[in-house]
């Protein structure tokens, strides 16, 4: 990639989850090849962009304001949108409130566009390239740079857990969501073969909203857990790894785009639209009538059968063709 900077600023307005903000890196990368970029999300993505780009908050003064009238009378808010040369929002769509101090802050220059994609035969990550008018002939694979510091910590973990030389799986168990989750029962069948069958080490990985909703102690006692990980710390960790395997979730696309082979669960999701970008991925779906549906009909299906149909052994035997070395892997 050639970059040919501008000298130029660009504020963007992304308020997604990690799953989302990892379908936005390719789009950013774009953004990033001529200027300077300030993403307003959430500020732990921070540990998932290259150094040109800065994250901060997205729930900060400035953008609050702009849903409420009259923000451009007040002293510090246009001065802020002042500062860049564009702006891309993809929140704030539907607010005509919003749009209107929002263009009139950035003198017309803002560009913005709805958070999630209509057409449902689009990747997401495709979607926001097209907002920027790229097509996605284009790498659809993020870029998650490690950090120095995290690699130091991992290797530290590795050893302090007796990992060096064991094959290792990466469970991650939840998601932003209960409906996505494959049972925890179904995934410590899995972790029981790893280490009987395959004489691995099982590592649980679970982000800060799992810790928060429970759920997990099966797991958590009889296996090693890596909790309470900045994502730094976790691409690293999950980067070590030798299999991947996990729910439609955000940590799920890390691991995609970090490499590792992964084998994402979906159910109610849709895969076309939500697929982890990278390049050791497989899915498994069973692609009942019913999925992938509406968020409204997830959350009250009676059955689930989507995921809860799903067998552990099904799961195993993809496991052990996608295993580095076996003819089954890639």
């Amino acid at each position: 990639m050639t970059i040919q900077w501008t000298g130029q600023r660009t504020l963007v307005l992304f308020p997604g989850a990690l799953g989302d903000f990892i379908c936005f890196l390719p789009a950013l990368r774009v953004l990033a090849q001529t200027a300077f970029v300030d993403v307003l999300a959430r500020s732990e993505f921070a540990d998932l962009v290259p150094e040109t780009v800065q994250v901060r908050s997205v729930e900060r003064y400035e953008v609050n304001r702009l849903f409420v009238a009259g923000a451009g009378n007040e002293d510090k808010i246009p001065g802020f949108y002042a500062g860049y040369d564009s702006t891309y929002s993809w929140m704030g769509s539907g607010q005509n409130l919003f749009v209107r101090q929002l263009q009139n802050l950035c003198q017309g220059r803002a560009h913005i566009f709805s958070f999630d994609s209509a057409a449902t035969e689009r990747h997401q990550s495709e979607y926001y390239l097209s907002c920027l008018g790229v097509a996605a002939s284009e790498s659809l694979i993020p870029t998650i740079p490690l950090k120095l510091q995290a690699r130091a910590w991992s290797a530290e973990f590795w050893a302090r857990h007796s990992f060096e030389g064991r094959p290792v799986l990466i469970l991650a168990p939840g998601s932003g969501a209960r409906e996505k989750n494959w049972p925890v029962s179904s995934f410590a069948a899995v972790a029981e073969w790893w280490r009987k069958q395959e004489e691995g080490e099982p590592l649980v990985v679970l982000g800060p909203v799992e810790e928060e909703r429970g759920g997990f102690e099966p797991l958590l006692r009889q296996y090693t857990a890596a909790r309470n990980l900045t994502l730094a710390e976790l691409a690293a960790i999950i980067v070590r790894g030798d299999l991947y395997l996990g729910n439609d979730s955000g940590i799920t696309h890390l691991a995609a785009a970090l490499g590792i082979p992964t084998l994402a669960l979906f159910g109610p999701s849709d895969v076309k639209k939500w697929r982890p970008q990278g390049r050791k991925v497989r899915i498994i779906n069973r692609r009942l009538e019913c999925s992938p549906c509406a968020i409204a009909v997830m959350k009250n299906c009676g059955h689930r059968s989507c995921l809860y149909a799903l067998e552990a052994a099904e799961v195993i035997q993809q496991l052990r063709a996608m295993r580095p070395g076996s003819l089954g892997a890639g």
